[in-house]
């Protein structure tokens, strides 16, 4: 390995190592991550004006002292932050977090009814007041931006984003243009993915399946703390993974798609069909079942059970360590999660675990927190990328 790729991946094993442990004394860090005591002081020393750390006060308040305990600067003076954006069909949503991705301030911008024209030039104007709004003189390092479809987060361009109408946009450099910051975007299951590898439960580093049920169905899929991307970023296309037991007419001619039996599109279309929703909307859904209708509660049981048995598919193909489901019903209530987990070991020839399948780890902020994780992942994978 080259010196400079050989100083990032150690300058990046320190800082993760410090989000795992921290804080940590210096001399604990070589022993956890297997770098040499003279590699960790010079990485942390860089770490440290780089403003990704800060030393914590020792004893009688000193700093500096070999005992020293470090950790990540999330502090509320100097501490840096990072933008996220999760632009999703009706909606965009604008989020600020911390280097442990906790959410600190949230928004969302109805976008509806706006041209596809010009919705991301709305969109960032939007996201440039929210950020000043919320500018308290904490560094910030840059936007994070996630959405459904097929992204490539390489050269920053939404390929295919169908409920949008975006084909072949350089979303990423469009948004940096606007707002002056360094952008990074990605496919919304992925991000999700990068999230749960970096904050989340332990397992999703050894290997994770995603599964995002929204307007857009998508999947990611992570061995090892990578995740996977595929030529051309195409990889975690699920629309049309079959859903056993469905007869639900999907455009593309065929019957049973993942996507025409299960999304947000396709069950608030039939909730309003019904009469359970003046408006085609799985929110409004999910609050009529929590405000007692059972037409509302049965829907969002089917969805969830025809969730699990196209989940139950993707176990058995990868049969990970862990799998997260991220769908608005289960994330807010443990009841549907639970039909889930039914059917999917119902149908699955190797999953004899319900407990594997878990919601996201940062529940009803899984989408703020994973937007800006687009931006955390690279820092934590090289952290003087930014400067």
């Amino acid at each position: 390995m080259a010196g400079d790729r050989r100083a990032a991946a150690n300058a990046a094993t320190v800082l993760r190592t410090v989000l795992d442990h921290g804080p940590v004394a210096r001399s604990d860090i070589a022993g956890r991550c297997g770098l040499s005591p003279a590699a960790v002081s010079r990485q942390t020393t860089g770490l440290l004006r780089a403003g990704l750390l800060r030393e914590l006060p020792g004893p009688a308040g000193r700093v500096g002292r070999p005992r020293v305990p470090l950790d990540l600067h999330t502090g509320a003076v100097g501490g840096p932050v990072a933008a996220g954006l999760h632009i999703g069909v009706p909606s965009a949503t604008f989020s600020l977090v911390d280097l442990r991705g906790t959410l600190l301030a949230r928004r969302t911008f109805p976008h509806q009814h706006r041209p596809a024209a010009g919705l991301s030039a709305a969109i960032a104007a939007e996201l440039a007041r929210f950020l000043a709004e919320y500018d308290t003189g904490r560094p910030l390092l840059g936007v994070g931006a996630a959405l459904g479809g097929w992204v490539d987060p390489d050269e920053g361009r939404v390929v295919h984003h169908p409920g949008l109408h975006w084909r072949h946009k350089p979303l990423g450099a469009e948004l940096s243009a606007a707002l002056g910051l360094p952008v990074h975007v990605d496919n919304h299951a992925r991000a999700v993915a990068r999230a749960e590898i970096l904050f989340g439960r332990p397992e999703a580093r050894r290997s994770l399946v995603h599964l995002f049920i929204g307007n857009v169905v998508d999947a990611a899929f992570g061995i090892e703390g990578t995740v996977h991307q595929g030529p051309g970023a195409a990889a975690g296309d699920v629309a049309h993974l079959p859903v056993p037991g469905s007869d639900v007419p999907c455009p593309c001619g065929r019957t049973g798609c993942l996507q025409a039996t299960a999304s947000d599109t396709a069950l608030g279309a039939e909730a309003m069909r019904r009469g359970i929703v003046p408006d085609p909307s799985v929110p409004l859904l999910v609050d009529a079942a929590a405000a007692g209708d059972p037409r509302a509660d049965r829907m969002l049981r089917e969805r969830a059970r025809a969730v699990g048995r196209a989940a139950a598919l993707l176990w058995d193909v990868f049969n990970p360590a862990v799998m997260v489901v991220t769908e608005l019903a289960s994330v807010l209530h443990e009841g549907y999660l639970e039909e889930i987990r039914g059917a999917t070991t119902a149908l699955s020839h190797v999953c004899d675990d319900p407990g594997r399948i878990v919601g996201p780890h940062a529940g009803p902020a899984v989408l703020p927190e994973a937007a800006a994780t687009v931006l955390l992942s690279r820092i934590f994978r090289d952290p003087f990328s930014m400067s």
